[in-house]
């Protein structure tokens, strides 16, 4: 007795050249980018408050 399987896969992955980027990927990758740039747009903004205190009190 074999085991055969009954669904055949109708997409076959196959990797001739480098490994294919999958959307899952791009889409942690792009999460990755919108965070790292509202981190960076909160910092600055926050450095332009504590300048702006500062000056005010001088």
């Amino acid at each position: 007795m074999s085991i055969v399987h009954a669904a055949v896969t109708p997409h076959e992955v196959v990797e001739d050249g480098p490994a294919v980027r999958r959307v899952r990927h791009q889409a942690r990758d792009a999460a990755t980018v919108m965070a790292f740039s509202a981190a960076t747009s909160v910092g600055v903004a926050a450095v332009f408050l504590l300048l702006a205190v500062v000056a005010r009190q001088a």
